[in-house]
């Protein structure tokens, strides 16, 4: 054993005798050992062969745990052993064919490992087994024949494998045979006809195969205790049998996506049904009567869920689908054929939490009842043909996440109060005949950060400049309306937009460079308004994939750089003063005067700029020398060039920090000390980090980092204000450097100090740790590809990535960072201080080997930050120990455990598919071989990826599987 985290390995030691030992049991009369019974305790070792010498134990529970390596040939040695649970472990290799010799085992759970090969043939031999589970393990092969010798089994689970196929006769035999669980595979053919005649049944799981054929009308008739049948997702066809009629002991029953057809028949008999999954069918005539079976659902008291989404039913929604069960909580309609108006009735399904109605033919006005649903999250009733004004009452239904009323025919204006729902996530009002302004309240919904869509109306006035608000929404889009005025500039506030469209409307003034600082926009389109001057330089520097100008007033020179290099990426057409740009788009020359005009004009500024920095340099020259007759050390005239970076005087910084008070000291590192003040000349809140010169490499570090921060800019950097270079009170010298102050402080506090007196709230959820390592690796995708020079960091960690006030992470401290002049030429010369190569934990292992600074390393501590987020472990926890690590941590964990590792402070709902995929970024990115690693470039699209998938919309159709 590695690691016991909790301790429970502790008593045993030679001091007490091992039947006394914790989840030891010994039979009385022998005092040897029965049972071994160490479940859930996140144990992290490998099973030893030596097991197999305890031949007289009958139960063996190590569920829940973290060992791995191969399942040993030697338990086939315990003769006696009845019960073995291995589920939820590392396990890998094949299942050990020697377990055949263990001919009293009831019980066999392997599941929720890595196992590979086929099932043994030798499993056959266990005529005892009554329980057999290898669900979520990587077999292959079939479901074998020789499971038909296993007469006693009643639980047969080999779901989420690779398994191929179709389930062979011999299953018939198994006449105890309760549960068959074979959904997530690769099955094809029938299902064997005896199967509807094993009377056992309770539990019939298929989804997620490749069965097809059609089901015997009677299969329900002998199957009088089945509770589950799931075989949705397969390609079985025909109609619905009538028999379901009878089985009245259903609790779960999902055909969904096949191709069934024809009508529903009475479900009324089903009183102990739960769920009820219909979806993407061909079921229904497009009649008046297709909805008939809906009645008889009002006598099905524990129904909760009901989905008959992508049919083709047609007719009206009867009123009596209001008598449902008051615990029913989702109800999904969707792309049917239904219309007439949405009944009132609707409303009395009060605990409903999921409503989807969207794309039928639906008609009237939206029910006054829906004000009930107050726990309502989710309400679709876009593609219908709704009439009257956006009912007032849905801004008093506070948990809602998805509203959408796209593509109706609402009129008048969007109620302000929509910006109480202060859970929307996704907001869609596109396609109606809306008008007025926008509301400045629905701006201010904060965590709108999937999509605000108000396309395609007549909305009217300007774009507020309070759009500034939706710090976090990934997609605007406010195209085809009448809008007007300038687009505001604030609109550069939204750093996570990506895709924004402002087409078809009539803006005015020129295109805002404010646009420039959307890093992560991919598509803009500004195509048919008044937008007149040129298209700013600035695009070109940021990530866009498509660009839209067309039908405007622009003029001048087309840029040629980023996505202005690709023509089947951008659209310029309608701007007839348009000029130059790549030969693929085909526009005239830009003018020669026109040229000369601009060249004589920058002569002009030129002369200008020289003379202003000819003019400062001499008071430059004179103060310096002031100041160096006044030294009583070796003037620093002999120092690296910090390139006439901008500087304020000891005095001012002295001020501001009250005389460096302990009060406003706010951390420390390694070459000095950092505090917080108020610079008095502009008012403004600083932070300012003073040099120790006596520690060897001060000087050199803080000429690296004012070479370095001096001409780098990018959001998810720290902004460097000015820095000082003078001398103190006592005549020493003084050297600092002044930043913008980051009110919420560092990572390193978010995710380590919950304690104490801190500017920021306790914790962060999932969504906000996963944008924040998305700044960050914006800000190394800037630093490793977007420079002019290739900068390395060198020392990534939390305590140097800060956080704003709208919790956006700046990567700081450049005080040991290297400049490279190309990727394949970092030597001596270009380091800043050698020796020092980051943090331990954080710095990769070549690092430690004497191997030069690179990317990979900088990627290494991405890796490593990314781990310590998602756990809230650091890489120097004491509990790493004996050459234990975060990574090997994490990856003895991955992927069937990782819930166990995360971090608690996280609390995941559905979001596993998410944590997961970011461990394997993590894990990727710190691989212990350099080139093993992924590049930064690979990591940001892969994470900006998962921010989209995980902002899509939540209401996907029902799953398949149980």
């Amino acid at each position: 054993m590695s690691s016991d985290p909790n301790g429970v390995l502790d008593s045993w030691n030679g001091s007490i005798h091992f039947c006394k030992w914790h989840g030891i049991t010994c039979s009385p009369m022998h005092q040897r050992v029965t049972e071994l019974n160490l479940p859930g305790y996140k144990l992290h070792g490998s099973l030893s062969s030596h097991v197999g010498n305890l031949t007289f134990l009958r139960y063996i529970n190590l569920a829940d745990n973290k060992f791995f390596g191969n399942i040993p040939q030697e338990l086939g040695q315990l003769l006696q052993l009845q019960e073995l649970y291995l589920t939820n472990n590392s396990f890998s290799g094949e299942i050990p064919t020697r377990l055949s010799n263990c001919f009293n085992l009831k019980d066999l759970y392997l599941r929720g490992n890595h196992l590979i090969g086929k099932i043994p043939i030798e499993i056959g031999s266990l005529q005892k087994l009554q329980e057999f589970s290898v669900r979520g393990n990587n077999l292959t092969g079939g479901v074998p024949s020789f499971i038909g010798n296993l007469s006693f089994l009643t639980i047969l689970s080999v779901s989420y494998n690779n398994l191929e196929g179709d389930i062979p006769q011999e299953i018939c035999r198994l006449k105890n045979l309760k549960m068959i669980l074979v959904f997530a595979n690769k099955l094809s053919g029938t299902f064997p006809s005896c199967l509807y005649n094993m009377s056992s049944l309770t539990t019939i799981s298929a989804a997620q195969n490749q069965f097809n054929d059609s089901l015997p009308p009677n299969i329900f008739n002998s199957l009088p205790n089945l509770e589950v049948f799931q075989i949705g997702d397969n390609q079985i066809s025909g109609l619905m049998p009538i028999s379901v009629a009878n089985a009245s002991t259903l609790t779960k029953l999902d055909i969904s996506k096949n191709s069934f057809f024809g009508k529903i028949p009475n479900l009324g008999r089903l009183k102990n049904l739960l769920r009820l999954n219909l979806e993407l069918n061909k079921f229904g005539y497009n009649s008046t009567k297709d909805l008939d079976f809906l009645k008889s659902l009002t006598n099905c008291s524990k129904l909760q869920l009901v989905s008959i989404a992508y049919n083709n039913f047609g007719g009206h929604l009867p009123s009596l689908i209001g008598n449902l069960t008051s615990q029913f909580s989702q109800l999904y309609l969707g792309s049917n054929q239904i219309s007439g108006k949405i009944p009132l009735e609707l409303g009395n399904l009060y605990s409903l939490i999921i409503l989807a109605m969207e794309n039928n033919r639906f008609e009237g006005m939206v029910p006054a009842s829906f004000g009930k649903f107050q726990k309502l999250q989710v309400l679709d009733l876009s593609e219908n043909k709704l009439l009257g004004h956006i009912p007032s009452f849905i801004g008093n239904l506070s948990k809602m996440y998805y509203l959408s009323l796209a593509h109706n025919m609402l009129e008048h204006n969007i109620p302000p109060n929509l910006g109480n729902c202060q859970s929307l996530n996704h907001l869609n009002l596109s396609q109606n005949n809306l008008k007025g302004t926008i509301p400045i309240e629905v701006l201010s919904i904060s965590t709108l950060s999937n999509s605000l869509d108000l396309s395609q109306n007549s909305l009217s006035g300007n774009l507020p400049v309070e759009v500034s608000r939706l710090k976090n929404i990934n997609k605007l889009d406010v195209s085809e309306n009448n809008l007007s005025g300038e687009i505001p500039i604030t609109i550069g506030q939204c750093k996570k937009l990506e895709y924004l469209y402002l087409q078809g409307n009539s803006f005015g003034n020129i295109i805002p460079s404010s646009l420039g600082s959307l890093r992560g926009l991919r598509y803009l389109d500004l195509s048919r308004n008044r937008l007149s001057g040129t298209i700013p330089n600035v695009l070109q520097n940021i990530s866009l994939e498509h660009l839209n100008v067309s039908f405007n007033m622009l003029d001048g020179e087309v840029p040629k750089e980023g996505v202005f290099g690709n023509a089947s990426a951008i659209a310029v057409i309608g701007n007839n003063k348009l000029c130059g740009g790549i030969s693929h788009l085909h526009l005239p020359p830009c003018p020669v005067e026109h040229m000369k005009l601009a060249k004589h004009h920058n002569y002009r500024l030129i002369v200008v700029i020289v003379s202003v920095v000819v003019f400062l340099l001499a008071i430059l020259l004179i103060v310096s020398i002031y100041l160096m007759r006044k030294r009583t050390k070796k003037p620093f005239s002999n120092s690296p060039t910090t390139d006439q970076l901008a500087m304020v005087s000891y005095q001012d910084i002295y001020q501001a920090t009250d005389g460096f008070s302990a009060t406003n000291l706010i951390g420390s590192g390694g070459f000095g000390s950092v505090y917080k003040g108020i610079l008095m000349s502009e008012d403004k809140v600083i932070v300012v980090k003073v040099l120790n010169l006596e520690k060897k490499g001060a000087h050199k570090s803080f000429i690296t980092e004012c070479n370095a921060l001096k001409n780098i800019r990018h959001r998810n950097l720290v902004k460097i204000l000015t820095c000082c270079s003078s001398i103190d009170y006592k005549g020493q010298e003084f050297k600092a450097l002044i930043f913008e102050y980051m009110k919420n402080g560092s990572l390193e506090q978010w995710l380590h100090l919950r304690t104490g007196n801190v500017e920021h709230p306790r914790t962060l959820d999932l969504n906000q740790r996963l944008n924040i390592i998305i700044d960050v690796a914006c800000a190394l995708h800037y630093l490793h590809h977007e420079c002019e020079q290739l900068v390395l960091h060198c020392d990534l960690k939390p305590s140097n990535v800060l956080i704003d006030e709208d919790i956006v992470a700046h990567v700081s401290d450049f005080g040991i960072a290297r400049l490279v002049s190309s990727v394949d030429s970092i030597s001596p010369k270009d380091t800043s201080t050698i020796g020092i190569k980051g943090t331990v934990g954080y710095a990769p292992p070549e690092y430690g080997m004497g191997s030069e600074v690179s990317t990979h390393g900088d990627m290494y501590s991405f890796g490593m930050l990314i781990l310590e987020m998602l756990t809230g472990r650091r890489p120097t926890d004491e509990m790493f120990i004996d050459g234990q690590n975060l990574r090997m941590y994490v990856e003895i964990s991955f992927p069937n455990d990782v819930m166990e590792i995360l971090d608690p402070h996280i609390v995941p709902r559905d979001e596993e598919a998410t944590i997961d995929s970011l461990f394997r970024i993590g894990l990727a990115c710190s691989m212990d071989t350099p080139k093993a690693r992924m590049n930064i470039s690979d990591a940001t699209r892969e994470l900006n990826i998962i921010r989209k998938t995980f902002l899509a919309g939540v209401h996907p159709l029902m799953s398949n599987q149980s």
